[in-house]
């Protein structure tokens, strides 16, 4: 069909060309296609089916259990003896698994479980606070470590899957109690200091007496029965008697820890 006089190509001559060139991409486009999902097909299934895609780099995974630690959200309060005063401890839970599971699969189990082992925990401080006097929170933070130490991990179990919760404990005083003993333990704490201060100089008296009479002997073996001499070594032996007797006074002093 010839071409209309402007040179242009007529109407039905340009829609097949349209025709033609749409039909192309299409095919092209239709193989393109065919050969991505050939090469994607398996990734895709795996996606689906939450596995690892074929092919492709797995993620590097921390060696070891997976460990997820967990704060309680509120801290546990159990009266102390006499019921007037309490104890507030603040618990931290770590959570873990024998089999391997995934971080996310870990935490629903850790949320799941929490309530129960703060519950039991509450029960465990509950028992042994009830027996202590409300200014003894370090007693009951050393009992509960110890009973912690020797129950071993806590294992909760939901169908075939058994996780384990490890927990530790801080134990705070009741504010009003903190308030009431802060002068008394300020009081402490500069007597501590003052004691440490002179059993310092204590020691550093006997160490010197003790060199002055390393020298003196070193002088005497030079100059015989010099009486001077004689005299100033059984003056720094005295100085370092003294200075010992000191020390061991000062030690007697000092509270146990």
């Amino acid at each position: 069909m010839a071409d209309a006089p402007d040179g242009r190509p007529r109407p039905a001559e340009r829609w097949r060309h349209w025709g033609i060139r749409s039909l192309t991409a299409t095919r092209n486009g239709s193989v393109r296609g065919w050969r991505w999902w050939a090469r994607n097909w398996d990734r895709l299934v795996a996606a689906l089916q939450d596995e690892e895609p074929v092919g492709l780099a797995a993620p590097a995974t921390p060696s070891g259990p997976l460990v997820e630690q967990r704060t309680a959200p509120r801290q546990i309060v159990v009266p102390a003896q006499g019921y007037v005063y309490s104890f507030h401890i603040r618990a931290t839970f770590a959570w873990s698994s024998t089999v391997s599971l995934r971080a996310e699969v870990l935490t629903w189990y850790a949320d799941y479980f929490m309530p129960q082992a703060i519950q039991r925990l509450t029960r465990l401080a509950a028992d042994a606070a009830r027996e202590l006097a409300p200014h003894r929170a370090a007693d009951l933070e050393m009992h509960l470590q110890q009973a912690l130490a020797a129950q071993g991990p806590w294992r909760y179990q939901r169908g075939d899957l058994e996780v384990s919760c490890t927990p530790d404990v801080a134990v705070r005083l009741d504010e009003h109690i903190r308030r009431a003993v802060q002068p008394q333990i300020d009081r402490l704490v500069n007597l501590e200091c003052r004691l440490e201060e002179h059993l310092q100089q204590a020691r550093y008296a006997e160490e010197l007496s003790r060199r002055w009479v390393v020298i003196l002997d070193d002088h005497l073996a030079v100059a015989g029965g010099d009486p001077d001499l004689a005299t100033a070594r059984q003056h720094m032996l005295s100085r370092q008697r003294d200075a010992l007797r000191w020390i061991d006074e000062l030690l007697a002093q000092r509270p146990l820890s």
